[in-house]
Formats: C-alpha cells, structure tokens, sequence
C-alpha cells in the first residue's frame, strides 16, 4: 500500500490522463460498497448504458476486478497494457493496486464507456481511485476495518471515507452513526457538496426472501411503491443497500443527461443483478440438504450481522467453515461467533492467511469448538462428512476463504 497519490496521478499522466475522459460515480464504505456497486451497474447497464464496473478485490480470476456491461476484461486486454507499460512499472515501482486502477481506467476511456461505477478499494481519501472527480459520490457506511491504516475510532475512519468528497459534487449516504454523520456535515459543507442520506429518502423493509429472490416493500418520501420489489440479491443489509442504491440513481438523474430511469427499468435489472453483472459471494447458496452457504463478510459490522441472519435459518445442527487473515482483530470477531457451532478452522491458500492453528487455539479462548484443517477444500469435506441433511453448513471470515468454495 502507497499511502498517496503520487504513483497514480504519475502512471494517469502518462496514460494521457484516462480517468477524466469518463463519468463516474465514486463508491466508499466498510460494508456493502460491492454491492451497491453492483446494483448500481445492473440499473445503468439495464437503462441502456455502456457501463464500466470497478471492484475489488477478485475471487478467482483476477479480471472479475474490471468488467464492462458484465463481461470481463479481456485477456489480451490485460497482457497488452502490461507489455506496453512494463518500462513505467519498473520505473515508478507502482503497487499491484494502483496498476489495476490505471488499467481499468485506460480501459473504461479506451471503450468510450457511459459511465464508470468504480469502488474504492481501502479508506476514501488515499485510495488510487480517488483521482476520479465523479458525477456523484457514495458512502455506505462506516464501521471498524482496518484500523491499523484507517485509524482506530469511527470519526477517523469516516474522514478517510469523507475524502472522496468532491467540490460541489453531490454525496449519498447509506447509513450513519452519530460520529460519522458530523464528519460528513462538516466535509460536505466544506465542500460545497449536497449531502443526501439515503434512509431519509428511502425506507426499505424485507418483506420475504427465500435463495432466489427477496421482496422488498419500498416507500420513497413517504409514498409507498404500489408493487414491492423483487431482488436477486439476499442476506443481511440488503434493504440498506437498495437504499442506498436507489437514493443514488435519483440523484444521479439531476446532474447527468442520459434521461430518466425507469421503475420497470430498476425492477427488471435487480430481479437479474447476477446475470447482469456476474455479482456473487454475498449470502451465496452452494448447495441444500444440507443447506450449504457462504457469505464474504470479515469484519466486525459484517460478521455480527450475517451471523444474525445464519441463527434465523431453520437446522438441526450448525457447522462453521472459517478462516481469517493475519491482521484481523480476533478480540472483537471471536466474540460475535455463536457458541453452539461446530467449527473448521482453516487457512486461505494466501501469505496473508492466518494458520488454522492459532485460530483454533484463538477460538478456543472464547469456548468456540472446532478442528484445524490443513486447507478450505479439506474443512468443508469434514463439514459435508459430519452434517445430517437439515443441517447448516456457514462458510466465510474473510473473501479469501469464499474464493476457495463458489465457482
């Protein structure tokens, strides 16, 4: 990690500045940036745009980071820029971080896309992306993650957030606690941005959800959608997420001239969201009988919520697949896990994994059962081998470990 701008604008100026050659709207936030990422592309995508997607990091294949209307980056597209630009490299020593912001730009400009959806990919106000000046910009939430870079209280994470802020560049956001809401007040005005928050806009509330859709009942200022919303998308913080999602498409209309967007337009790309924009590993269905699901939560906020919504499925038994990386904070994680689970710890197949191990010996300390496995594939064997047809087999604690199970 660079913690400034320097390499980025560098690597832009000799690319002949791609990032201002599109519109774009600009994504923070700890949890459900991706998502709302997604849904975002699904809507522009189903509006008739050509839409660029920016996110990160990947699961198998590392052009799920840079897709245009859902299909991935091209192979050759990927070796080309990197033969044609090895000599900067060298020169610059830029990270792999900021090399994949500067391809996806060069390319999102190189296809003449509509608009771009781009995603940070750690805090606001140093990330790579934050060259964009975006026709709008978003922050969903903001909860503790990586505080070793970000900082160790909510207010200071939020002004690494909060730096994606533009000058009279309106901002969305998703939801909001007391120390965050008054470092945004005080940016936006700085800023001269309009700050919209999404929950005063949208009120949003599950009405049922089963693996293949939920229905959402939608009230828009006050005014009750006549028909709910049906949405491929499932698990926790969903209705916070369609918020968000939907505050910014409203928006998005008062400064852009691609026209109105819709209510048949926005229900018809959320009811195909995956198909759309290849969107998966949140709330993801393996397998039933038992019932096999992984979700690529890995933080505080994340965790205690999924975990929530794993006890409110109907099993017999539940059985844990988990694994984290090295930096995570296990005092405040451990906790949230439930107690009456059979757990399989393990390690993602990456330096950065933490050995399962120490996870055990860690889990152990907060009366958390389990065994250590030699990988992820091994853990989930000895899951699958162990769980009765209605029982419940959770796989996740970070990305990395999520990589490891869905196709």
């Amino acid at each position: 990690m660079k913690k400034d701008l320097g390499n980025i604008i560098e690597l832009s100026e000799h690319l002949g500045n791609p990032h201002q050659q599109f519109q774009s709207i600009h994504i923070a936030g700890t949890n459900g940036k991706g998502t709302v990422a997604h849904m975002l592309a699904a809507i522009l995508q189903q509006h008739g745009l050509k839409v660029g997607l920016y996110t990160s990091p990947h699961y198998h294949d590392f052009r799920e980071r840079i897709k245009l209307n859902g299909k991935l980056i091209p192979k050759k597209e990927v070796i080309a820029f990197v033969n044609k630009h090895g000599k900067l490299f060298n020169k610059i020593k830029p990270s792999f971080f900021e090399i994949s912001v500067a391809l996806a730009f060069d390319f999102f400009a190189n296809k003449k896309v509509d608009i771009a959806i781009v995603e940070t990919g750690l805090g606001g106000r140093l990330d790579s992306t934050n060259i964009l000046k975006p026709l709008l910009s978003v922050i969903t939430n903001i909860s503790f993650d990586h505080q070793e870079m970000l900082g160790d209280t909510l207010e200071l994470i939020a002004q690494e957030k909060a730096g994606i802020i533009k000058k009279k560049v309106p901002v969305i956001v998703g939801e909001t606690n007391p120390e965050s809401k008054k470092v945004f007040k005080k940016v936006a005005k700085k800023n001269k941005a309009e700050l919209i928050f999404a929950q005063k806009v949208f009120k949003i509330k599950e009405k049922t959800s089963n693996y293949t859709f939920s229905t959402f009942k939608v009230q828009e200022n006050k005014e009750k959608w006549k028909r709910s919303l049906r949405a491929n998308v499932h698990g926790p913080f969903q209705n916070k997420n369609l918020a968000t999602a939907l505050t910014a498409v409203r928006t998005l209309q008062t400064v852009w001239s691609h026209g109105s967007i819709e209510e048949d337009t926005i229900r018809t790309a959320l009811k195909e969201i995956k198909q759309l924009t290849q969107y998966k590993g949140r709330w993801h269905l393996l397998s039933q009988f038992p019932t096999i699901l992984c979700d690529s939560a890995h933080n505080e906020a994340g965790l205690k919520s999924v975990f929530k919504a794993v006890l409110k499925e109907r099993f017999t038994k539940l059985h844990v697949v988990f694994g984290v990386v090295k930096d995570k904070n296990l005092k405040n994680i451990l906790p949230l896990l439930p107690k009456n689970a059979i757990y399989y710890f393990a390690k993602a197949d990456i330096p950065r994994g933490l050995k399962a191990t120490e996870l055990q010996a860690s889990a152990e300390k907060y009366d958390l059962k389990g065994k250590a496995y030699s990988s992820v594939p091994n853990a989930l064997k000895a899951a699958k081998r162990n769980a009765k047809r209605q029982d419940f087999i959770f796989i996740g604690g970070s990305i990395f470990v999520v990589a490891e199970v869905i196709r």
